[in-house]
């Protein structure tokens, strides 16, 4: 199966239909009517479309097996059209489209056996997905639009070159998948005076993100936050608390990670830990959804 481990939850909801087609209006009258011989046609689809839900990883090889949270199966009679409707909540890593077009296509599918003997000229027509929300949108980003990033790592031993930066690049790289541009990036001591000097010519230019990488551990060099954190004219707390959050699910060790966020004017300032992992788990924790703050920057401006 595709590997979602890097993937946070969020609520994703979808809705799948699919059409029942009968000849004769007789048909329609004996569904309505209760008339069917094999019983109660929407009662028994309902159950085989809540089963074929919940069992659809069971089916479908690549589809993971997550938790249903809600479903919904809805029938609607249109002439001779039997119309089905499925909606599917979670709250997981992946979408729940899968799973409602599947509990549609069994519901109508139970349609057609319990229809079949009395109507042998029935036919299941469209199957299709109505609607999906949730997940990381491109919509966002699309939104957003181009951003320009500074990034600056605080470390002793790479400004020493007694090592090798693997972070930042690495960060450079993964930030483009968001259209955002690392048109400045430095290695600089841990050195209070060399972060705050960073910060302070940062803020002059027009660059949008600046993140700090490494210094954030609990060593008597790790600075980074105590020197950000003063600076900051408005701290985003929720922003590490939820980057912890995904680092600790991963990594025992995240809980002791002291980075910090928030905004200087326009500007969002992120610290990261300095190792490779932490700094990648970090980025996929916030992105893209952290560029909603872009958007609400945006529109104050417009509102001025």
């Amino acid at each position: 199966m595709v590997n979602i481990t890097h993937k946070s939850n969020t609520l994703r909801k979808a809705i799948a239909a699919a059409t029942v087609l009968v000849s004769s209006e007789e048909t329609i009258k004996a569904v309505e009517q209760k008339m069917v011989p094999k019983g109660d046609v929407f009662s028994f689809a309902k159950v085989a479309a809540l089963f074929a839900v919940k069992r659809t990883s069971d089916i479908i090889p690549d589809c993971h097996p997550l938790p249903i949270e809600f479903t919904d199966v809805r029938f609607a009679v249109r002439g001779l059209k039997i119309e089905v409707e499925v909606e599917v909540h979670t709250i997981y890593k992946t979408g729940v489209e899968v799973e409602a077009m599947h509990g549609a296509s069994v519901a109508a599918l139970t349609l057609y056996d319990m229809l079949k003997p009395i109507d042998p000229n029935i036919e299941i027509q469209a199957l299709r997905l109505v609607q999906k929300t949730g997940g990381k949108s491109s919509r966002l980003i699309a939104q957003v639009g181009r951003l320009q990033a500074a990034l600056v790592v605080c470390s002793d031993t790479v400004f020493q070159q007694k090592g090798v930066d693997h972070s930042g690049p690495a960060l450079i790289e993964q930030l483009k998948k968001y259209q955002i541009d690392s048109v400045y990036y430095k290695v600089i001591s841990d050195d209070r005076q060399a972060i705050t000097q960073q910060i302070n010519e940062l803020t002059q230019q027009n660059i949008q993100l600046l993140i700090f990488v490494g210094g954030t551990g609990v060593s008597a060099r790790d600075i980074t936050p105590e020197t950000v954190k003063p600076m900051l004219e408005r701290e985003l707390e929720g922003v590490m608390e939820t980057a912890r959050r995904y680092g600790q699910e991963r990594m025992p060790y995240a809980m002791l990670s002291r980075s910090v966020a928030g905004l200087i004017g326009n500007k969002l300032v992120l610290t990261l830990p300095g190792s490779l992992s932490g700094s990648q788990e970090y980025l996929a924790a916030l992105f893209p959804q952290i560029l909603h703050v872009f958007e609400v920057i945006k529109g104050d401006r417009h509102g001025l």
